[in-house]
């Protein structure tokens, strides 16, 4: 086994273990990056490559620690041969990167990884994409969903999308009797990529729609679809068969979940709730979670099959289409132990995570 370091959370709460937390200051950017590996018991850690603004570079570790551990067990659930990690570079508030400085920062980040030998592999993740998948692999190959004509599998947010119409298949069986998406009442909560294909395919099925975003440029997607545009406010509160929150993570807490008014929710966005302890509220009120980490594998289920596992296109598509039969599994095992879909997913996991670390 790996050796492992123990790295205590902002909160000092629990402690986190991890195998490596690399953070260092970048030599051409002056800006902390941080790479933590949760586990290659699997095999090659993967996660997507951050860039944010924080008010302290300790949230960002925080981030990092946090986000590498759903990695290990979306790539578990999803039954890829790899293990969680992340990067994170901390952004001061204020900080506007332009072409220079973005390279820079990029290098800065690919001679991090390339100093772990292969225990990691970034990916694009909020404040990066595959072009600057292609400037980190100018310095390191351990890299993945790079544009095509670099090499790489491109955008992954099509297939990330894919992935999540599989799970609403799955999710409205279990609540409603049937996987048809026909004549049910979705709630988008973003449009960004992967919001705005899932509208777009949910449209096409003669799905009923509402949308939000922060950002009121995505309105007139609205009215392309025919959908109703709710206030960012009013979202928790729309009268919904299915939430599909599909932006930033953190978004159900107690307040929020005592507004919503839905069956159930299934979404691509990463770290939906607030803190664990929130899927046992979901529970209570009778909404239905699909485990986000679950929902949300299509893309890099798609990228690493591809790039780091030299599949056929055809071959990923077709493990992207099975999420909607392990979510079907992970809800059936929740029904039959008593608990939630949470932890019936994260049972799953570790079984699988544990199950190789005793291999030999």
């Amino acid at each position: 086994m790996p050796k492992r370091s123990t790295t205590v959370d902002d909160t000092g709460a629990a402690p986190l273990v991890h195998e490596q937390v690399r953070i260092q200051r970048g030599r051409r950017s002056g800006l902390p990056v941080i790479v933590a590996v949760h586990s290659t018991a699997l095999g090659q850690a993967i996660g997507g490559c951050r860039l944010a603004r924080y008010r302290h570079w300790r949230d960002a570790l925080t981030d990092a620690l946090r986000l590498s551990a759903a990695m290990t067990d979306k790539c578990a659930v999803a039954g890829l041969p790899n293990g969680g990690g992340k990067t994170v570079v901390a952004l001061p508030p204020e900080a506007t990167l332009g072409p220079a400085a973005r390279r820079a920062l990029l290098y800065d980040v690919a001679d991090v990884i390339a100093s772990l030998d292969g225990a990691y592999a970034t990916g694009p993740d909020v404040g990066t994409d595959p072009t600057d998948m292609a400037t980190i692999a100018e310095r390191t190959p351990y890299v993945f969903c790079r544009p095509p004509e670099a090499g790489g599998s491109g955008d992954s947010s099509t297939h990330t999308a894919t992935g999540v119409m599989a799970a609403l298949h799955a999710v409205c069986d279990a609540v409603f009797g049937s996987p048809q998406l026909a004549g049910r009442r979705f709630g988008i909560l973003g449009l960004g990529r992967v919001g705005t294909h899932l509208a777009r395919q949910l449209a096409a099925v003669r799905a009923q729609l509402v949308v939000t975003d922060v950002d009121l440029n995505k309105r007139p997607l609205a009215d392309e679809l025919g959908a109703a545009w709710l206030d960012p406010d009013d979202a928790f509160r729309a009268e919904v068969d299915v939430l599909v929150p599909a932006a930033l993570g953190g978004v159900f807490t107690t307040e929020t979940v005592r507004q919503l008014r839905c069956a159930a929710i299934a979404g691509p966005a990463n770290n939906q709730l607030d803190e664990p302890a929130t899927a046992d509220l979901l529970h209570r009120r009778g909404i239905l979670w699909a485990p986000d980490f679950v929902v949300s594998a299509g893309g890099v289920i798609h990228a690493t099959a591809v790039e780091l596992h030299h599949e056929t296109t055809d071959q990923a598509s077709h493990r992207v289409l099975t999420i909607g039969d392990t979510l079907a599994r992970i809800l059936q095992d929740a029904t039959r132990a008593g608990v939630t879909p949470a932890a019936a997913a994260l049972d799953l996991a570790r079984q699988r995570v544990q199950l190789a670390g005793r291999a030999p």
